[in-house]
C-alpha cells in the first residue's frame, strides 16, 4: 500500500516523522490537540501498508475502551477492516485480559476467572477486615484497599509488602493484602490491578511465553504514555526488549493522575531508558485559539519538570480569556448561567458548546443552582456509571456466577435476588457448614440435601441451582443476549419491577432494559465469539468515562480531571483560589501537578475561555474569605480581561499604585513593609530589632476608615470604609498581598495595628 493511500501528505510535518519512524524506541511528545490519534492509527496504518509487519505483530495500548474503539475504526477505515482484523488494540487491561485468558492456569486461575471491580474488591476486603477483626470505623475498607492498590501499581506483591510497612496503616494493609489475595485466588478472581501485574509475574516465572510474546508483537505502540504506573512500565519494557520497536505517545503537561498511581518520571526519563530514541514533537495545535495557547505556554513553563516544547496554531488568534471577580460563590455561579444565556443570543451557540469546570465536585451545587434557576439544561459527568447502578451489578454478577462457579462473591450477591428466602442468616449458617465440611459455599448449594437443613431453605437453594445450571447450559451454544433475556424471563426481575410500580422501580426497569439492548448490541457485533464470556470480559472492563454521553444538548459540568481529552467551544474555569486551585501549595510536586491540571483545563477550549474566582466561599458552613489563585498571577496579562474590559495588566498596575498611595499616605515607614530588610544591620555586628507595639483589638464600634489592620490569611491592610452597624457591619479593606476585601467585621479577627 502506498502511503499516498494512507494521506500521509495531509499530515504535517512532525506528523509525517513520527509516522515513518518505524524502527527503534521513538517517543512523540504530543502536545494538546496535536492529532496524536492520528499519527497513532496512520503509524499502525503504514507499518501494515509498507509490510514491515502484519497486523498481529503490532500491539497498541490505550487508558479507555473508547479511544481503543476510535484507533481501531480510523485503522479500517484507512485499510479495510479485513487487513485490521487481527489487530491487538485495547486498553492495557483488556488486552492482558486476553493474554492472560490463554495463560491463566499456569498462575493457579482457570480461564474462566472473574474481573473484579473497585466495588466487587471493596466488599471482599470489608470482609476480611473484619474477619482479621480491624474496626473498619477507625480504618476505612477504602484506605485499605488504596494501599493495596498503590503497592500492586509499583509491582509489591502481597508477599513483600509486610516487609515495607511503613507505618500503622500500611502494616494493617498487609496483613489484609495476604489474605485478600488468597481469596482472590480462591474465588478464581482478579481485580483491575491484577490484570497488570499478573503478566509480569507469569512473564518472571515462563520466560519461554515473555520470549514468545516478544516475538509475536514486533511492534509496540503505548499511547497517554504519562498515565502509566510502575507496572505498566515494567510489562511494556519487557515486552519490548527483543525487537526495541517501542513507540510511545504522550504530553507531561497533562500528566494529572499521581493520585491514581500515574508516574510522569517514564515519560520524563525515557531517554535515560533509551539512550538512542528518536524524539518527534507534535507542537501544532488544531483545536484551540493562539491566545488560549499563548495563555496555556506561559502556565506551563513555570513547572521545572517538564520536557519543553511551545504548541502553536494556524487558527485565528482569538479573543483574550474574560476574568470574573465575584463577591462569593453564588454570584460566580450566576455569572457564569448568565454569559451562557448571553452567548446562546448573541453567537447561536448551543448549550452542548459550554463546559463548566471546577477543581472539586462540592463546587457544582453553585453552579447547578444557578442554572436551573435560568432555566439552562446540563449534564454532570462523574455520577454514578450505569455499570455501578445496583440493578446492573447484580445482573452482571449472575453472568459472572454462570461462567465461574467458584466466584464466591457474585454467589453472595446474588443468591437471594430476587428474594427467594435466603436470608442473611441463612447465609451464614451456609457459609460455616461449607468451611466445617471443606467445600466451597457453591458445591454445598448444590448438595443441600444431603445436610441437616430447614426443608424451605433446601427447596430455595435448590431453585437457585437451578436456574444457575439451565442458564449455564444455555450459555454454551446461545449468544449474551439469549442468556441476559433467559435470566430476566426466569427470575421475573422486570415483572417484579413493574408490580412495584413506584418511580424508583421504573427507573430499575429502563436501566434493565438498556442492559438487554447492550447485550444485543454486543451479540449482533460479535457473532463468532465465546458470547457469554466475551460479554461479561467487555463489561467487566467498561470505565466510567465510557458512559459519558456528549450528544445529548446540555451544557457539561465537571472536575478537571473529568475534562482531560474533551473539548469544548467556551470553557468556564472556576473557583480559581489559593487552596481550592491550586488545592496543594506545600510540595513542589504536587503544586506543578496543579498547575498541568490548570493546563489541561485552559487546552480543552476552542474559542472562547473564561476564568472566575471568589473573593469569599462558604466553607464548612461558613463564609470565609479566598485569596485568588497565583495561577493568575502566572497568566499573560495582556491576554486576559475583566467583565469591564480592562486588561489584567492594567488590573495589576491600579492594584500596585493602590499599594503606594496607601503607604505614602500612612507616613509611617514600615507601613507593609518587610522589618528586617529596612532595620538590617551589618551580619558582623549584633543589632537590637524593635518589635512593633503588640496589637489592639478593638469593639467593632472602633474600626474607622484609614485604619491599619492585620488579618489572619490577608497580612496587613489598610480600611477603606466601613459600612452597616451590629452584626451586619463590614469593612472594606485594601491588603498589601490580597488586594481589596470586603469582610464582615463580627467574623474578621482583625488586630489593629498602631
Amino acid at each position: 500500500m502506498s502511503t499516498t493511500a494512507l494521506n500521509l501528505d495531509q499530515l504535517n510535518a512532525a506528523q509525517r516523522e513520527a509516522v515513518a519512524t518505524t524502527e527503534g524506541p521513538v517517543m512523540v511528545i504530543a502536545g494538546a490537540g496535536s492529532g496524536k490519534t492520528r499519527v497513532i492509527t496512520h503509524r499502525i496504518a503504514y507499518l501494515i501498508g509498507t509490510r514491515r509487519a502484519r497486523a498481529s505483530e503490532i500491539l497498541a495500548l490505550t487508558f479507555t475502551n473508547k479511544a481503543a474503539k476510535e484507533m481501531k475504526e480510523r485503522v479500517e477505515k484507512l485499510l479495510g477492516a479485513d487487513a485490521a482484523k487481527d489487530l491487538w488494540i485495547g486498553t492495557f487491561h483488556s488486552n492482558f485480559a486476553r493474554l492472560l485468558r490463554q495463560h491463566a492456569e499456569l498462575l493457579g486461575f482457570s480461564t474462566n476467572y472473574s474481573i473484579y471491580d473497585q466495588d466487587d474488591a471493596n466488599r471482599l476486603i470489608k470482609e476480611i477486615m473484619g474477619e482479621l477483626g480491624i474496626n473498619a470505623q477507625t480504618l476505612s475498607p477504602d484506605t485499605i484497599q488504596n494501599v493495596i492498590s498503590n503497592a500492586k501499581n509499583k509491582f509489591v506483591l502481597a508477599s513483600q509488602f509486610a516487609s515495607q510497612a511503613r507505618d500503622y496503616v500500611e502494616d494493617q494493609a498487609a496483613k489484609v493484602y495476604l489474605r485478600y489475595a488468597e481469596r482472590l485466588q480462591k474465588n478464581n478472581a482478579l481485580d483491575f490491578d491484577d490484570l497488570l501485574i499478573k503478566p509480569i509475574e507469569l512473564f518472571l516465572q515462563r520466560p519461554d511465553i515473555l520470549e514468545h510474546y516478544q516475538h509475536r508483537f514486533q511492534y509496540l505502540m503505548i499511547d497517554e504514555y504519562q498515565d502509566t504506573n510502575r507496572a505498566q512500565y515494567i510489562v511494556s519494557k519487557m515486552l519490548a526488549a527483543k525487537h526495541r520497536n517501542i513507540c510511545v505517545v504522550g504530553d507531561d503537561a497533562q500528566s494529572i493522575y499521581s493520585w491514581r498511581g500515574a508516574d510522569i518520571s517514564n515519560i520524563l526519563n525515557f531517554q535515560g531508558d533509551y539512550p538512542d530514541a528518536k524524539i518527534i514533537r507534535l507542537e501544532e495545535n488544531y483545536r484551540s485559539t493562539q491566545t488560549i495557547l499563548n495563555l496555556a505556554n506561559k502556565v506551563i513553563a513555570q513547572n521545572k519538570e517538564q520536557l519543553k516544547k511551545r504548541l502553536f496554531t494556524r487558527n485565528e488568534e482569538g479573543e483574550p480569556a474574560t476574568l470574573f471577580i465575584c463577591e462569593d460563590e453564588r454570584r460566580e455561579a450566576d455569572k457564569i448561567a448568565q454569559t451562557i444565556r448571553n452567548l446562546k443570543l448573541a453567537k447561536g451557540y448551543q448549550n452542548s458548546d459550554f463546559a463548566v469546570f471546577y477543581r472539586t465536585n462540592a463546587q457544582s451545587r453553585a453552579i447547578e443552582e444557578a442554572l436551573r434557576t435560568h432555566g439552562i439544561p446540563y449534564q454532570v459527568f462523574g455520577a454514578l456509571s450505569f455499570y455501578k447502578l445496583k440493578e446492573i451489578k447484580d445482573v452482571v454478577a449472575y453472568l459472572r456466577f454462570v461462567l465461574n462457579p467458584r466466584d464466591e462473591e457474585s454467589l453472595l450477591r446474588v443468591i437471594n435476588f430476587p428474594a427467594r428466602g435466603i436470608g442473611e442468616a441463612s447465609v451464614e449458617k451456609l457459609r460455616a457448614l461449607a468451611n466445617e465440611e471443606g467445600l466451597t459455599l457453591y458445591e454445598l448449594v448444590c448438595g443441600a440435601a444431603r445436610y441437616d437443613l430447614p426443608p424451605r431453605l433446601v427447596s430455595a437453594l435448590n431453585e437457585f441451582r437451578m436456574l444457575i445450571e439451565s442458564l449455564e447450559q444455555i450459555s454454551r451454544h446461545a449468544s449474551a443476549y439469549e442468556v441476559v433475556a433467559e435470566l430476566y424471563r426466569q427470575t421475573r426481575l422486570l415483572e417484579l419491577l413493574k408490580e412495584e410500580n413506584s418511580p424508583e422501580a421504573k427507573t430499575r426497569f429502563d436501566n434493565l432494559q438498556e442492559f438487554l439492548s447492550f447485550a444485543r448490541r454486543f451479540s449482533d457485533e460479535n457473532p463468532d465469539e465465546n458470547s457469554l464470556n466475551a460479554f461479561a470480559q467487555s463489561v467487566a472492563l467498561m470505565s466510567e468515562t465510557e458512559d459519558k454521553n456528549g450528544d445529548s444538548n446540555k451544557v457539561s459540568l465537571m472536575t478537571i480531571h473529568a475534562a482531560k481529552g474533551l473539548e469544548f467551544p467556551v470553557v468556564f474555569v472556576t473557583g480559581l483560589e489559593e487552596k481550592l486551585f491550586p488545592l496543594h501549595l506545600d510540595d513542589r510536586k504536587q503544586l506543578e501537578e496543579e498547575r498541568r491540571l490548570f493546563y489541561v483545563a485552559l487546552t480543552r477550549a476552542e474559542k472562547k475561555l473564561y476564568l472566575s474566582y471568589a473573593k469569599n466561599r462558604y466553607r464548612f458552613g461558613n463564609l470565609q474569605p479566598s485569596l485568588k489563585s497565583r495561577f493568575i498571577d502566572e497568566l499573560d496579562g495582556e491576554l486576559v480581561v475583566t467583565e469591564g474590559g480592562k486588561s489584567l495588566c492594567d488590573l495589576r498596575a491600579e492594584e500596585k499604585e493602590r499599594k503606594r498611595i496607601i503607604r505614602d499616605d500612612d507616613h509611617a515607614p514600615d507601613d507593609f513593609g518587610d522589618l528586617s530588610e529596612r532595620w538590617r544591620e551589618p551580619k558582623s555586628k549584633k543589632s537590637f530589632v524593635p518589635k512593633p507595639a503588640a496589637p489592639s483589638v478593638p469593639s467593632e464600634t472602633t474600626y474607622r476608615a484609614g485604619m491599619r489592620v492585620s488579618h489572619k490569611m490577608f497580612g496587613r491592610g489598610k480600611i477603606i470604609s466601613v459600612q452597616g452597624a451590629g452584626d451586619d457591619a463590614k469593612a472594606k479593606i485594601y491588603f498589601e498581598r490580597a488586594g481589596e476585601k470586603t469582610l464582615v467585621l463580627k467574623f474578621a479577627n482583625l488586630t489593629v495595628i498602631e
